[in-house]
């Protein structure tokens, strides 16, 4: 960066009157605080999740709890996020560089994703429950996990879509020069997955939110099991229908959205800016207060100088120096093939083995119940669809207004963070007795609570898509006056095509998990239900029905494949061959 900019930066930035002495060692004082306050929390969860295991542990509604719910609540997001990056970059990398691996594994990620949090709570919550019965932790691990299910699929979706977009020269680039695999993945391939990443992990933790009360308040049959936390305070206030509950508990969601906001996504969003794949630098950037705060601090300064890049190097070298030493791979003798065999053998075996058990179930369930299975998920399906439809109508110009202003995008993106986070069952009742008194009724409000739940996934895609296109393609769009139309169709929609479809993908998701909401619903006592399959699964995790729950599971399995075949599968394809950003 030059000079000027240099000047520029330190005049703009909000800590530019304080001298550089004083700024550096309030960072690091801060710095120091906050790693204590992480660790004591630590302690203290570890010491919590060690007690003996609670049954129906009494939540109290008090606004004196929510202080204590809150930390709670956000350490399980914390962790469940955690293992949603890690699994997302490894799940990711090899779908995108493995054509074998690729034929499975999206198909079965965009199963899953599409897989409602309530058929993964029975079998992961009585796995939890079996392998730590007489501690708390158990109970704690399984909301994590619970909550992991709506985390991770769209962060994998976007690894894999972005690494599917590298341009060609890039690559070729990269094998000209040799790097090893590790050399690639750091200094290629995960940069160019970084403005994708932030915005779905922004989604993804939205998301979490979303599930909150679902993950922390669950019942199995006749157990009633529930964790203290944010979710099960807002889920108790909804049963009980106390609207004061249920607002204080709004607002400090609220509250903790947006500090979350400011201290972590708005900081990687202005810091992710500089992976963007552009050769003439944008002359409007995100900022971020807290980044530039940080930016002072000695002590990370130092430790990135003593222990990240000496680590890094020695990586490195390490990957380098295996690669110009490896020699070429000596013919498979018969002892690796009969290894190979038998896994396959195994694999096979426990396949036919879950089949069978699964035929087993199946067979208990009666011919009335599958009817109901069958036009239950017709129903989810006509809504589904309707709800992505009516949800492209405007996230798709709104996203690209907003993804091509940065200052913009930085103004409301804590407030489409926190409607994405509300959770759907505590602005239900306002929804449904609204809807009810001009005339409505529960069809309507399962969809407008479906677009509640869908809409933000297509719309961070599309700004993460839009804020990414270089600035000099941008440019040329300006001195040659293309039209508003050809403008977009040239440039706008060619650009974002590979986010548009993780954001569809996602959303559809997203739409089913919402469907166990929107179609059947507990308040003041009363249950309102309407025709579809989420209703189906509530009704059977209710009831501890475990045969029609995986019936339907099945059900939304087999609807799921079916469109990855017909539909998504061509589009990705589309994505990375296509519509893949070219430098000639």
């Amino acid at each position: 960066m030059s000079t000027q900019s240099e000047t520029t930066f330190a005049t703009r930035s909000p800590w530019s009157g304080v001298s550089t002495k004083n700024l550096s060692l309030w960072t690091d004082l801060a710095i120091v605080f906050a790693a204590l306050a992480l660790f004591c929390g630590f302690i203290s969860l570890a010491h919590c999740w060690t007690t003996s295991v609670r049954t129906q542990t009494q939540i109290d509604l008090s606004r004196w709890a929510l202080p204590v719910y809150t930390l709670l609540s956000v350490a399980r997001l914390a962790m469940a996020y955690i293992l949603s990056l890690a699994f997302s970059l490894i799940y990711g990398y090899i779908a995108a560089n493995s054509k074998t691996a690729e034929r499975l594994m999206i198909p079965i990620l965009d199963t899953l994703q599409s897989i409602p949090v309530l058929c993964f709570l029975p079998p992961v919550m009585i796995s939890m429950v079996a392998l730590f019965p007489t501690t708390q932790f158990g109970l704690e691990l399984g909301s994590i996990l619970l909550i992991f299910t709506g985390q991770v699929w769209n962060m994998a979706f976007s690894v894999y879509s972005s690494l599917k977009s590298i341009p060609l020269e890039m690559l070729e680039v990269a094998r000209a020069y040799g790097l090893s695999r590790w050399q690639r993945f750091i200094q290629l391939e995960l940069p160019h997955t970084a403005i994708g990443l932030v915005w779905n992990s922004m989604m993804s933790v939205a998301g979490g939110w979303f599930s909150l009360m679902v993950c922390e308040m669950f019942v199995l049959g006749n157990r009633d099991l529930r964790l203290p936390g944010l979710g099960s305070y807002l889920q108790t206030a909804s049963n009980l229908g106390n609207t004061r509950a249920i607002l204080w508990g709004l607002a400090t969601m609220v509250a903790v959205i947006v500090l979350i906001d400011q201290i972590v996504w708005r900081p990687m969003i202005a810091w992710s800016q500089k992976f963007r794949f552009e050769q003439v630098e944008s002359a409007e950037n995100p900022r971020s207060p807290v980044l530039d705060f940080l930016r002072h601090s000695k002590l990370l300064s130092r430790a990135g100088r003593v222990v990240v890049a000496p680590a890094q190097e020695a990586l490195t070298l390490y990957f380098a120096r295996g690669k110009a030493e490896s020699r070429p791979r000596r013919p498979k003798d018969h002892r690796e093939k009969w290894v190979l065999r038998g896994l396959g053998v195994v694999v096979l075996v426990g396949v036919l083995n879950s089949v069978l058990h699964m035929g087993v179930i199946l067979s208990r369930v009666t011919r009335l119940e599958f009817g109901e299975i069958f036009w239950g998920a017709g129903a989810t399906f006509l809504r589904v669809e309707l709800t992505l439809a009516l949800a492209a109508l405007w996230t798709i110009p709104a996203g690209v207004f907003i993804g091509l202003r940065p200052k913009l995008a930085a103004a409301t993106q804590p407030i489409a963070q926190i409607a994405a986070s509300v959770p759907a069952p505590a602005l239900f009742p306002i929804i449904l007795l609204l809807l009810i008194q001009i005339g409505g009724g529960l069809g309507i409000a399962s969809v407008v609570l479906l677009l509640l739940g869908t809409q933000w996934y297509i719309l961070f895609n599309v700004i993460a898509g839009a804020s990414a296109i270089p600035t000099e393609l941008k440019e040329v769009c300006e001195v040659f006056h293309l039209p508003r139309a050809q403008r977009w169709r040239k440039l706008l929609l060619p650009a974002i095509f590979p986010y548009l479809i993780t954001g569809f993908v996602t959303a559809s998701g997203g739409a089913w998990n919402a469907s166990i909401i929107a179609e059947y619903f507990h308040f003041r006592g009363q249950t309102f239900s309407i025709a579809g399959l989420g209703a189906v699964i509530s009704r059977a995790t209710d009831a501890g029905n475990f045969p029609v729950l995986v019936a339907a599971s099945v059900a939304i399995t087999l609807m799921v494949v079916t469109i990855n075949r017909v539909l998504w599968r061509r589009l990705y394809g589309l994505a990375s061959t296509k519509y893949r950003l070219e430098l000639t």
